[in-house]
């Protein structure tokens, strides 16, 4: 038997190689590396991830008998020690009201509304106006309600797009989930839109950028680059000359592309001097930049952008919020077109939060053959062994791919209609 003695948690010795161990000798603060079944037939978004409590080593347990584990990070600090903004905060616990199918239908409309009202309030700024706080409060508040009904179905709208209005959508975007990240952290209805009207406003300051720098596809040059950043001073003006915009929304707006090791700006700040809510839009508005066309760079899968998240935890995002944010995504967020392993392509339709890699799927094709009529699936049943393992996902597809667009479904109505 190993012994642990050598191995303490919040102790990092790199010339240590992995170490294979049954799962009941795991413990809090060990670092797994190595799983003995394959990681995508588990919920393991990461392959490599630490035990910080001991929900995280029943999870493990589950599914496997034997793991390899390192030492761990030297930066590691017990959850219980950390000094966390907001850690005192009573945490609401959410429940889905009711199906996601259902909750399309109600959100189908809210998204198009919010869309339009969003996009509004930017041409408005655009034309030199200040913000129209109630028409934002209105947009955020049809978004809380649809999110705390069901948040799969308004997760799903933030998959179409529109390059010709990218600032309008990534704001909605950036409002939509950290209103469902806010959710998942278990906030406050009250702080929730809050948090919402942060992300709709975190970016208005780029409307006071040159279209020439805001939509060059080039790199820019220092000159444009300083002129770029300069959009935080703005969004931070235009909202202080704003009636009756809340105090935290200016403050994300100026801060929400600082950084937790200091190095970013305007003001290069550390985590100390960094709000939550600064923290939490500044995770989101990288998730949502990185998963969009931009004219600078071409989307990455939510799979990628979410590992680049991991790498930056605790230099770039707070590190237990860059965590959660992970956990709260999930590894096939909805809206995410998939390919099973029996060929079937289709769109996650819901989110599965005790199996992570079994979500709903609505099936649309196989073998690039459409199929007559869609079917939804519930993958979760690969697990009590309704269904065979050919059901599992073997891959999340670019949206397009065998001619399937998110956009496109959502919009012809196909969905749900059996």
């Amino acid at each position: 038997m190993t012994d642990f003695r050598q191995i303490k948690p919040g102790f990092y010795d790199k010339s240590k190689r992995s170490i294979k161990i049954s799962v009941s000798e795991l413990r809090v603060g060990m670092y797994v590396s190595k799983l003995d079944r394959d990681w995508l037939d588990t919920p393991f978004l990461m392959q490599g991830f630490l035990l910080e409590s001991q929900g995280d080593i029943e999870t493990v347990a589950e599914y496997c008998q034997h793991v390899w584990v390192d030492a761990v990070e030297p930066t590691w600090v017990p959850p219980e020690e950390r000094g966390e903004l907001g850690s005192a905060r009573a945490k609401t616990t959410y429940i889905k009201k009711i199906s996601a199918e259902d909750e399309h239908r109600q959100a189908t409309g809210v998204f198009r509304e919010a869309r339009r009202l969003t996009k509004s309030l930017v041409d408005d700024i655009r034309l030199g106006g200040t913000i129209n706080n109630e028409q934002a409060k209105a947009t955020v508040k049809s978004c809380v309600d649809s999110i705390l009904r069901n948040p799969d179905a308004l997760l799903w709208m933030t998959k179409i797009r529109n390059q010709d209005n990218y600032t309008a959508e990534h704001c909605l975007n950036v409002c939509i989930l950290a209103i469902a990240f806010g959710r998942h952290l278990g906030l406050s209805e009250a702080e929730l839109e809050t948090l919402g009207l942060c992300g709709l406003l975190h970016d208005v300051g780029k409307m006071r950028i040159p279209d020439e720098v805001l939509n060059k596809p080039g790199k820019l040059s220092p000159k444009e680059w300083k002129q770029m950043k300069a959009h935080v001073i703005h969004g931070r003006n235009l909202l202080l000359a704003s009636p009756g915009v809340a105090n935290a929304a200016v403050d994300v707006a100026y801060s929400h592309h600082e950084r937790m090791d200091g190095n970013g700006y305007p003001r290069k700040l550390t985590s100390a001097g960094i709000s939550e809510f600064s923290r939490i839009i500044s995770i989101v508005d990288a998730y949502d930049a990185m998963t969009a066309e931009r004219c600078y760079a071409p989307a990455i899968t939510t799979t990628q952008a979410l590992k680049n998240i991991y790498q930056d935890r605790a230099t770039h995002f707070d590190e237990r919020l860059a965590l959660a944010f992970i956990k709260s995504v999930g590894l096939y967020p909805p809206g995410s077109i998939v390919e099973l392993k029996n060929g079937y392509i289709g769109i996650v339709l819901e989110a599965n939060k005790r199996y992570r890699h079994l979500p709903k799927v609505i099936l649309l094709s196989q073998g690039g053959e459409a199929l007559p009529r869609e079917k939804i699936i519930d993958l979760e049943q690969v697990e009590s062994g309704k269904l065979d393992d050919q059901h599992l996902i073997r891959d999340t597809l670019a949206d397009g791919a065998y001619g399937i667009f998110v956009q496109d479904y959502r919009e012809k109505g196909l969905v749900f209609r059996g």
